[in-house]
């Protein structure tokens, strides 16, 4: 059984299924095996990832238009590497390859591979995909103790939230993207509450928006959770620092100053597999430090929104 995966979240679902060795080609995207040396890279990206994400998202709005195509698959190395399996998205054009041009790639192709798509839009979504991944592998059993973990781990995590007061619940705005603000929709909303916060930007089961700084911080937060899409938590500080050159951010963030800023690795909230349930540990934690327990190694970046006036 050769698989071919399109997305990050897509190569995490099979690696936990137990099926690493299998995976022949991922995308570019994806954080290469330590396992399987032999995966090639069959999608690449014009979006410049290396620039900042103000620029990003005028790319990604020129794409939007029609002017750029976001993301190319090598139809060679696709014939060559013959999958049964390709698993994709039909959730976001900007994520991956989108549903159309997968589509027209596979008319070039000799074989006829079964095509996964996977659409999440809440946690239960999630795991139901876990489900569905493992029953088209045949690893129906592994998929079923899989999903059984991650909600274990996720009623841990509510259990404890449960016993916290209300008013003790600090409202919390999540960040996916800095330059303009984006708050995080579809499963992120859920994972605040489970986590002993109140969601107070979310759209909850539905895609992210755009806001401005006024905008997020006249909803009054508690706490912003910054998980920026595809960026590390370094990586989203030097946004930050460049939003603090510009005098109308400076201005709003003075108006607010001991808002408490988290920053976090995208891929705990953006990729919507396995590791959402790490990501709630984690930021229940950073919550809740008094209640919930650490336990991953993975450092939060904190600060006060006034630090970087």
């Amino acid at each position: 059984m050769n698989i071919v995966t399109l997305l990050p979240s897509a190569t995490e679902i099979v690696r936990s299924l137990g099926l690493d060795d299998k995976i022949v080609g991922i995308s570019h995207s994806c954080r290469a095996s330590s396992l399987n040396t032999q995966q090639a890279i069959v999608t690449s990206t014009s979006v410049p990832y290396q620039d900042d994400s103000e620029t990003i998202d005028q790319f990604v709005r020129n794409y939007l238009q029609g002017a750029e195509a976001l993301y190319s698959l090598d139809l060679e190395a696709l014939n060559r590497l013959a999958p049964d399996f390709i698993i994709s998205q039909n959730l976001c054009d900007v994520c991956a390859v989108s549903t159309p041009d997968l589509t027209t790639a596979l008319t070039t192709m000799a074989g006829a591979p079964e095509v996964i798509n996977l659409e999440p839009n809440i946690l239960r979504d999630v795991f139901d995909d876990c489900l569905r991944v493992g029953q088209a592998l045949g690893v129906s059993s592994i998929a079923t103790e899989l999903v059984q973990s991650l909600s274990k781990r996720r009623d841990a995590v509510a259990n404890v939230s449960a016993t916290i007061a209300d008013k003790k619940k600090p409202r919390v705005a999540f960040l996916e993207w800095l330059m303009p603000p984006f708050n995080a929709g579809h499963w992120t909303p859920e994972l605040i509450t489970l986590a002993g916060g109140v969601d107070i930007l979310g759209n909850p089961g539905k895609p992210s928006f755009s806001l401005s700084w006024p905008d997020v911080l006249s909803t009054k937060p508690d706490v912003i959770f910054i998980g920026c899409c595809g960026f590390t938590a370094e990586r989203s500080l030097t946004d930050i620092h460049l939003l603090s050159q510009e005098p109308e951010n400076t201005e709003a963030w003075a108006q607010s100053p001991d808002v408490k800023i988290i920053i976090i690795d995208g891929d705990y909230f953006s990729c919507p597999g396995p590791r959402l349930i790490d990501g709630l540990e984690i930021m229940a934690n950073a919550l809740h430090p008094n209640q919930h327990d650490r336990v991953h190694s993975v450092a939060c970046h904190e600060a006060r929104l006034g630090d970087f006036i």
